[in-house]
């Protein structure tokens, strides 16, 4: 979040220019504990250790961390000298792939992470092909964490809608709430074998959708928003779908902008080094 300050004299043009170095982002070297299967297509990975500290730990909902994942052949292990790496071998730069956090653990020190598997072998993708061959006392180094929505008990009503990569954002979101919340969940799986029991607040229907993507946006169509005084909503997924979504949810429905937590997890046929760059052009943008 950018703060701007006033000022009583102009300040000259050189100070405005002149920057000191970026100080190097900290990253949290932390050990694999464990891995538990929850469903055919989903990992959690449990990660922790002494260096647990170094991360931003905070309470939003949909808190995010990036992993740095070298190449195996690399041999570099972390915490990993970044800008050296840039100037002098940018080809062994980690691979950065972000993750929510499903649970955080304080007291143990330890963080849960779950993983979408797809493909196989190289076909995998870095981060699920990490998830999938991590072994107890792996060392992984992480940085942040992000995040910026936490649902409001002030809301009349909640809107959840997600697809496979944000289920951890919208499950942790779900057991953030107050008990007496209410409103809908609208969550996207490719198989129906994927499917898990996600504790809720009795007043949330979790609906599941089944199927192509575009069935969410079919459900997510389907539904009578003509009233949305106090909807707090929540809306992740890939990026050409999110797009679509925001069309159905603020254009058409007239959801305002500071109601609606909105931007693309993923995209498809990139990775995330793709994916990031892209936010910057019109290509990456999910607002009009």
């Amino acid at each position: 979040m950018e703060t701007t300050t006033a000022q009583s004299t102009p300040t000259p043009p050189a100070a405005t220019t002149q920057r000191g170095p970026k100080k190097p982002r900290k990253q949290a070297v932390l050990e694999v504990r464990g891995k538990t299967r929850l469903s055919p297509r989903l990992l959690r990975v449990t990660v922790g250790g002494e260096q647990y500290a170094h991360l931003n730990r905070n309470t939003h909902a949909d808190a995010y961390v990036k992993l740095l994942i070298p190449e195996p052949a690399s041999g570099l292990q972390p915490p990993f000298d970044l800008d050296a790496l840039r100037e002098d071998s940018p080809e062994l730069l980690p691979a950065r792939r972000t993750y929510t956090v499903r649970h955080w653990d304080d007291e143990a020190q330890s963080l849960d992470l779950d993983v979408v598997l797809h493909g196989h072998g190289a076909d995998s993708g870095t981060a699920a092909r990490w998830a999938d061959e991590a072994q107890p006392g792996d060392r992984i180094a992480l940085m942040g964490a992000g995040g910026g929505y936490t649902p409001e008990e002030s809301a009349s009503s909640h809107l959840l809608i997600g697809d496979h990569a944000a289920l951890p954002a919208i499950a942790a979101s779900l057991e953030s709430m107050d008990p007496a919340a209410t409103g809908l969940v609208l969550l996207q799986l490719d198989e129906e074998e994927d499917l898990l029991e996600v504790p809720h607040p009795a007043g949330i229907e979790l609906r599941w959708v089944i199927g192509q993507r575009e069935r969410l946006l079919e459900a997510v169509s389907a539904l009578d928003l003509s009233v949305t005084a106090g909807l707090q909503v929540f809306c992740h997924a890939e990026r050409a779908l999110t797009k679509q979504l925001r069309r159905v949810l603020v254009t058409d429905a007239g959801i305002a902008r500071d109601q609606i937590s909105i931007s693309a997890y993923w995209a498809q046929g990139r990775i995330e080094d793709q994916f990031q760059a892209e936010k910057r052009e019109p290509i990456g943008k999910i607002d009009d």
